[in-house]
């Protein structure tokens, strides 16, 4: 597989504080990689640094043979990325908000846009009503349309199902699965360990900025003697 994403020796700080510590992993084109760890671990932020919300510190990031530093305003056509705490325009309707997003990627494109983002939030008739009378589940949906409407070769996905219910929360799965089919690569940070077991075809896991384990789910279990990746988290973090 050709690498999406390839980062070598990443450094980010905050003043004096390093809050990624030199860290290298790839994520290989249709591959979903989960990025996990505790709070305060380094996830965050080097979601952002791939986002190019952030500057590289030391290291280097390549995102489909673009040197992320060098060329941001390029990376930035490929990629999507979804927030944990992202919100919408609460006084747009949530497929006036779709069609405000769409028309920022690609003119020609942009009602097709519109309508994949509204299949993907899946909000039938409420997709014509103000977002600020959504809930917390209702708007995660509309932010998931919008991430994903685009295409983008690279989604970079934070707490994707977060605030959603288990029936909703296993079709934004479905379709998060359903984007690498046609080679989009998915980097993805969850706290639920059976989504991040389910989903992702490798991960790595972060704690205190460094990299302290990287691979498939099953073959860290194997290695830890674990059930469930759950357990293998609390045994390499802890």
């Amino acid at each position: 597989m050709t690498s999406a994403v390839k980062v070598t020796d990443l450094v980010k700080k905050y003043g004096k504080m390093e809050a990624v510590k030199g860290i290298s992993f790839t994520v290989e084109k249709g591959e979903i990689f989960g990025l996990i760890g505790p709070n305060g671990a380094g996830k965050t932020t080097t979601l952002r640094v791939l986002s190019t919300l952030l500057q590289i510190d030391g290291g280097t990031v390549t995102i489909l043979n673009l040197d992320c530093k060098e060329n941001s305003n390029e990376v930035r056509k490929f990629i999507s990325y979804l927030p944990e705490d992202a919100g919408a325009y609460k006084n747009l309707t949530g497929k006036s908000y779709l069609q405000f997003i769409a028309n920022f990627f690609d003119s020609k494109h942009k009602d097709t846009y519109m309508k994949k983002g509204i299949e993907i939030a899946d909000l039938g008739d409420r997709i014509n009503d103000r977002v600020d009378t959504y809930s917390k589940g209702m708007m995660r949906r509309l932010l998931v349309g919008r991430a994903l409407m685009i295409n983008p070769r690279l989604a970079i996905l934070d707490e994707p199902t977060s605030g959603l219910d288990v029936i909703n929360a296993q079709e934004i799965r479905r379709i998060i699965k359903d984007t690498t089919k046609d080679g989009t690569a998915v980097l993805l940070s969850s706290h639920n360990m059976l989504e991040v077991e389910y989903l992702c075809d490798r991960i790595a896991l972060i704690s205190a900025g460094h990299i302290v384990e990287t691979g498939q789910p099953k073959e860290l279990m194997k290695k830890y003697n674990s059930a469930n990746i759950e357990e293998v988290f609390t045994k390499v973090v802890s």
